[in-house]
This record gives C-alpha cells, sequence and structure tokens, in this order.
C-alpha cells in the first residue's frame, strides 16, 4: 500500500476550495460518537462536501443500519501530538532509525503535514444496527491502540465471514460517493484531501489544512 508518509502524497498539490466545516449531528442519519470528543467538538466536524457524500451513503446502507462516526476533523496540535506519541512507542519497541519510525508510524497516525483529519476531509466511523449496537467489524476501530493492529487492515486475513461482510458494506457505500479507504485502516475514509487525490488520479486536492 502507498503510506501517507509516501512523498508521493506530500508532493500532490492543494487547490483548496473553501468550504467549511459543518457538523455532523446535522443529519440525523448519522450518528456521532462521544469517545474521541475534544473540548473543541472538533472531532464532530467535517467539510461541507464531505457531509454531503456521507449522507448520500448513509442513504444505501439496508434499513435498521447505520453509520457511528468516531470522528471527523482533527488540529494540526491533536495530529501532531499523536504523530510523536507514535513514533515513540516505536521508538521503545526497539526501532532505532528515525526514517523507519516515520515509515512505520504513519500505517497508523499520518504525518502532520499531509493528515486527512486535518484538511476535514476524513472521517474514522463504523456501522450499528438499530439499537445502537456496532457490528461485528472483526477488530475495534482503532485497533492499534490496543494491539489489535493484525485486525486493521480492510482486507485483513482470518476474519469471520460476518465481518468481511459488515466491511464490504461499508467500503461499498462509501465507495460510490467517492470516498477512498487508507487499507491499513478499514475504518478510515476520506474525500478530497492528498491522499484521495494520489489514489483518485486527481491533479489536486481540494481540501487542505484547516
Amino acid at each position: 500500500m502507498v503510506l501517507l508518509s509516501d512523498p508521493r502524497v506530500i508532493n500532490i498539490p492543494v487547490f483548496d476550495c473553501g468550504e467549511p466545516l459543518v457538523e455532523i449531528a446535522t443529519v440525523p442519519a448519522v450518528t456521532l460518537d462521544p469517545r474521541e470528543r475534544d473540548e473543541a467538538g472538533e472531532c464532530g466536524r467535517v467539510r461541507a462536501g464531505v457531509l454531503d457524500r456521507l449522507r448520500s451513503a448513509s442513504e444505501k446502507l439496508p434499513a435498521g443500519i447505520r453509520f457511528l462516526v468516531i470522528e471527523g476533523h482533527r488540529s494540526l496540535a491533536e495530529q501532531g501530538r499523536r504523530f510523536a506519541l507514535y513514533e515513540e512507542r516505536l521508538r521503545l519497541s526497539g526501532i532505532t532509525d528515525s526514517a523507519e519510525r516515520r515509515r512505520r508510524a504513519s500505517a497508523f497516525v499520518s504525518p502532520v503535514e499531509v493528515a486527512p483529519h486535518c484538511a476535514g476531509s476524513a472521517i474514522d466511523l463504523t456501522l450499528i444496527d438499530a439499537d445502537g449496537v456496532e457490528l461485528d467489524m472483526g477488530g475495534p476501530v482503532n485497533g492499534h491502540r490496543t494491539g489489535d493492529e493484525r485486525t486493521c487492515p480492510l482486507d485483513a486475513p482470518g476474519l469471520s465471514q460476518a465481518a468481511r461482510d459488515n466491511r464490504s458494506l461499508l467500503a461499498q457505500c462509501l465507495r460510490e460517493e467517492g470516498f477512498v479507504n487508507y487499507p491499513s485502516e478499514w475504518w478510515h475514509w476520506s474525500y478530497g484531501d492528498r491522499y484521495w487525490a494520489l489514489m483518485t488520479g486527481a491533479r489536486a486536492a481540494i481540501y487542505g489544512p484547516i
């Protein structure tokens, strides 16, 4: 897979279209989870165009199934903090080369300068049933924090049929609205950022850090 630390990602130009951040909670069909909520409420916002596409994707889900959004926008400061923490975790595990630590960290936490969450273009999400219970996705959102890295890739081996089906449903609905997945994280999807541009062949990103 192409990592977010790949030079091809940072080399994508950004022509920001100027769309504002909007509140995910304004879409009744989408549930916003509080687990990553920050004091300023950043996590509950995305670009207007991203929210429009998420709304359309939600309409493709079967009756009784909903999106549960864990996190949207993330500040540059918070992104930097998370990246530094993961790099330190890798350093303590014995990885002494700084370039290798950066490469490995970017599998789960984006370098600040290209981070889709900081552009308001990314959403971390899963599926829930009518009672608000999360569907079996074969592993938790942000599984890299709990030692579940094996289950994090979208196409991780060894998943149950139910988990594979649920991941496929999530992916189909989002891809039909133009979102791209970061393959090492089944829950992470974005539209309009540098990584999206590279993956789709767009000449530039339409969303930059905000």
